[in-house]
């Protein structure tokens, strides 16, 4: 079980579509996006349908194609969770093949149906391993800002959650570097997140859209978790 941010709301209007809405942070965010009222678009391949949550509307179609473009239109958020899975140094070239080119049908998709607040999942940055991740989403973070969009930035380093629980066993390692003056400031950069954590950080930057373009880091992202929460299950 999850906890995502709750916020008192006079009714929920949000029409989001989502990529990546079968995921590991995307199906549980679908959830509790449903669960606040909100509607939901979730662009799946054939296969995955599924795999959505009931009650979200499957968009088919193809991340890496414009195909699914005129599926956007009406609504004000989309959210972009799309990327290669368990990125290591090894996927490099897969990084340019598949998280660039989906971040870039992305924002034009949600160029053409005007929407109001584009979110996105990058890194933290910068950090002494994985250069070839970091460097393609820098490059995306650069088309949205160039795109004009009101958007969200999140930098988590690695987010902590059911099949992703090894890097646990650094939590010691971090809080010695933390206490140190000159590696503090790196190790909060590059702290870890929880699921739980970043899920409330999309959450909330769904219901708080910005103008312009907003960073939450790590640091930002963990605050996300003091405030009220409602439980949803992954």
């Amino acid at each position: 079980m999850a906890f995502v941010r709750r916020l008192t709301m006079q009714e929920n209007t949000h029409s989001i579509f989502i990529t990546g809405g079968t995921g590991y942070m995307g199906s549980p965010l679908v959830i509790a996006l449903l669960q606040r009222g909100y509607k939901v678009r979730a662009l799946t391949r054939p296969e995955s349908a599924q795999k959505l949550p009931a009650g979200a509307q499957p968009i088919v179609g193809d991340a890496l194609s414009n195909g699914y473009i005129h599926q956007v239109s009406g609504c004000d958020t989309f959210i972009h969770l799309v990327g290669v899975s368990h990125p290591s140094p090894a996927k490099a070239a897969e990084f340019r093949s598949v998280d660039l080119v989906a971040l870039r049908q992305a924002v034009n998709a949600a160029m053409a149906a005007k929407v109001q607040h584009f979110i996105y999942v990058s890194v933290a940055h910068p950090a002494p391993a994985m250069k070839a991740y970091i460097t393609v989403r820098q490059e995306c973070e650069a088309i949205i800002r160039e795109s004009g969009l009101n958007a969200t930035i999140l930098r988590p380093w690695y987010v902590l959650g059911p099949g992703h629980r090894w890097p646990y066993v650094l939590l010691p390692v971090y809080w010695l570097m933390e206490r140190i003056p000159r590696m503090r400031e790196g190790a909060l950069r590059l702290g870890l997140v929880t699921l739980p954590q970043i899920l409330n950080a999309l959450v909330t930057a769904v219901e708080a859209p910005c103008h312009g373009t907003r960073i939450m880091d790590v640091q930002a992202i963990r605050r996300q978790s003091t405030e009220n929460e409602v439980a949803v299950q992954f």
